[in-house]
């Protein structure tokens, strides 16, 4: 079959699929990095570098756009939202330990400061060069079918859903291989120490982790909606599981779920794919947070009633 039909919308199959695998890889690397941020109870930190990014990928637009390499998905772009994410992250801590601001303030101040300097710089410099500033603030992976093609074992794919496959599964891999580190780092930064994993460099290292991710997400969900990528998958899983390598598992089928029915979505409604995507990532959270078999609003009630109707001598097994 050619063509899938979404009630009155048709769509090249490879095209669905193309917008499905974007989606995936994209909420793949966020859903193993957000998943450290929910742990370490950094959410407002990473909804911090979401924002920041942008003057850094409008900088590194621009300086290449000066050299007619201008692209949307060039590597450059990754570094110079790196390079702005951990200078949010360096603010932040300057402000909090260096003032008599609280860390939730100096969050507040340093993003939203760097988030305005890069719609600041859209403003002026978006209609001088090729970018389209709703791209990168709403995402727009719809216009991968316009991109030159990358061929790999013998298909031919969109380079940015190379890039979305090369930074989904880089940052898959360096959690696995850091997980034990990011692991104690997390939950004892005591006993990290006294293994010499020195937890402040592992902070950094995560959030220039969570940079790389978020630069690559903003193409498919642009920079405001990519926080949901973050949380959503890593807050779910929480919900329904409570040893980590198991959440990490579901944070990773949330991606693929929340893609899955996001882009199908998204067709069926005509409306932007990277906000549906979030929406279904959000009625998946629902779901869990109704009925997760760990901290379920259900299930808890079910299990009070149960207590309460139990004969005094009673005991719970």
């Amino acid at each position: 079959m050619d063509y899938l039909a979404a009630d009155f919308v048709y769509v090249p199959t490879k095209l669905l699929v193309w917008f499905g695998l974007a989606c995936f890889f994209t909420a793949l690397g966020c859903s193993q990095v957000g998943t450290f941020l929910v742990m370490r109870r950094m959410s407002l930190v990473g909804d911090a570098i979401s924002h920041s990014v942008l003057p850094g990928i409008v900088i590194a637009f621009l300086i290449l756009s000066k050299f007619g390499k201008a692209s949307l998905d060039s590597p450059w772009l990754l570094i110079g939202a790196g390079l702005s994410g951990l200078l949010a992250t360096v603010l932040i801590e300057l402000i909090h330990y260096r003032s008599r601001i609280k860390q939730d303030a100096a969050i507040g101040i340093s993003f939203t400061s760097l988030f305005a300097l890069g719609v600041l710089l859209l403003g002026i410099y978006a209609k001088k060069v090729d970018l389209d500033p709703d791209c990168v603030i709403f995402g727009q992976v719809e216009y991968l079918q316009g991109y030159p093609r990358v061929e790999w074992l013998g298909m031919e794919f969109p380079r940015p859903l190379v890039s979305f496959a090369v930074v989904g599964v880089t940052a898959t891999v360096i959690v696995a291989v850091l997980y034990r580190i990011l692991l104690v780092t997390s939950f004892d930064p005591s006993l990290a120490t006294s293994y010499r994993y020195f937890p402040a460099l592992v902070q950094l290292v995560l959030m220039g982790l969570t940079s790389f991710v978020v630069v690559s997400a903003f193409q498919a969900v642009g920079a405001i909606l990519v926080i949901a990528l973050l949380i959503l998958p890593g807050a779910t899983a929480y919900l329904c599981a409570n040893r980590l390598p198991m959440i990490l598992l579901l944070a990773g089928v949330h991606a693929l779920l929340s893609s899955v029915f996001g882009v199908l979505l998204a067709l069926k409604l005509e409306i932007n794919t990277g906000a549906a995507v979030v929406l279904a990532g959000g009625g998946l959270f629902t779901l869990a947070w109704l009925f997760g078999p760990v901290d379920g609003v259900v299930l808890r009630a079910w299990r009070r009633r149960a207590g309460e109707g139990m004969e005094p001598d009673a005991v719970p097994e």
